[in-house]
């Protein structure tokens, strides 16, 4: 989860780290972002003055955590509204907005049940089955391959994105497209919690529209040649199967999107 006290030098020294797990592993991601302008444009600008540099990006790396939390904190508030008490609901892998949902939802006293998907290779569920935990809430870590059948005891399925493209699908942690099929053929609503800085001006038709160096992370791309025997750590969910997107900007259907992306890059 964000730490928004966090040492802002260790953010600017490492600033990749922070927001999407994924991020830093995704060059046109991060650069396509008009709020990481806050973090880039400064080191160009003060190469010759390197106490400036430091001191302004600090102020800035502090200007980003603030919008980040911010950002967060208003998904939230929009989202856990469409939870209501008794829900059960499934998620996959781990994703700070999807758990600053949960955890606004418990702190309003709703009573709901999580169930998690284990989210291989890196079994990523486990860590937010552990953050879920920390905060009372009912939680079950379930296989990748079982999410089909889970689905027919769940009321809802939220999940982040790592990218939000102008279609309005998103770009997320691998397996989160077979979620949204099983979603839609269940008649589950599929929800998608993510912040506007996640909005990026691409527009993917179907996977093989996803450039490698989105599908695969940088030291995969560095060492092998033959990309079509590895697995690729994202995969592109179409507007079709998602139901709404929650975002600092508001609730939107996912045909909404590229209004949006037009007021952020104009």
């Amino acid at each position: 989860m964000w730490a928004v006290d966090a040492d802002v030098s260790d953010v600017c020294a490492n600033n990749s780290s922070y927001g999407s797990p994924l991020i830093h592993d995704f060059p046109k991601l991060k650069t396509l972002n008009p709020d990481q302008s806050l973090l880039s444009i400064t080191g160009v600008s003060c190469l010759q003055d390197l106490s400036r540099c430091k001191k302004v990006m600090e102020e800035r790396g502090e200007l980003f955590l603030e919008k980040i939390s911010m950002s967060r904190n208003k998904v939230a508030k929009l989202c856990h509204t469409f939870i209501k008490d008794g829900a059960k609901i499934l998620t996959h892998s781990y994703s700070r907005v999807v758990l600053r949902v949960l955890e606004k939802a418990a702190a309003e006293k709703k009573r709901f049940s999580v169930y998690v998907t284990e989210s291989q290779p890196d079994a990523a569920g486990r860590q937010m089955a552990e953050a879920l935990k920390k905060l009372n809430v009912p939680v079950t870590v379930v296989l990748d391959a079982a999410v089909g059948y889970v689905l027919e005891k769940v009321d809802l399925v939220i999940v982040g994105a790592e990218g939000v493209v102008e279609s309005g699908g998103i770009i997320n942690k691998i397996g989160t497209y077979q979620m949204a099929l099983c979603s839609k053929a269940h008649n589950k609503p599929f929800y998608v919690v993510a912040e506007s800085f996640k909005f990026v001006r691409l527009y993917p038709l179907n996977q093989q529209d996803v450039p490698d160096k989105f599908k695969y992370k940088a030291d995969t791309l560095k060492s092998i040649r033959n990309l079509s025997e590895e697995h690729p750590v994202i995969d592109y969910t179409p507007p079709s199967l998602i139901t709404l997107l929650f975002t600092d900007l508001g609730v939107l259907t996912p045909s909404a999107v590229s209004d949006e992306l037009i007021k952020l890059y104009l």
